[in-house]
């Protein structure tokens, strides 16, 4: 499994009658083990999250699903994740 970040940019069409929908997609994500961790922007401009998924197709996929996406309340974008360790 590979690691995707997620980030999730609110539009000026944003309701905020779809946050509980979207906990609730995170939380199902966590519930599925595909969901690493999550996180608002303080600056309320929006958030992020990663996600863990068989390539970027599927990745983008699950995003896409994302209530906040689905709405139109904010653009998600996906991104894979590789993380480097210093020498």
């Amino acid at each position: 499994m590979k690691k995707y970040l997620v980030l999730a940019m609110r539009t000026p069409r944003f309701d905020p009658a779809v946050i509980e929908p979207h906990k609730l997609f995170l939380k199902q994500l966590s519930e599925r083990g595909q969901l690493v961790e999550s996180a608002r922007f303080t600056d309320g401009t929006g958030g992020a999250y990663f996600i863990t998924a068989e390539n970027l197709d599927i990745a983008t996929e699950l995003a896409f699903a994302d209530p906040v996406h689905t709405t139109g309340s904010s653009i998600v974008t996906v991104h894979e994740w590789e993380p480097t360790t210093p020498n």
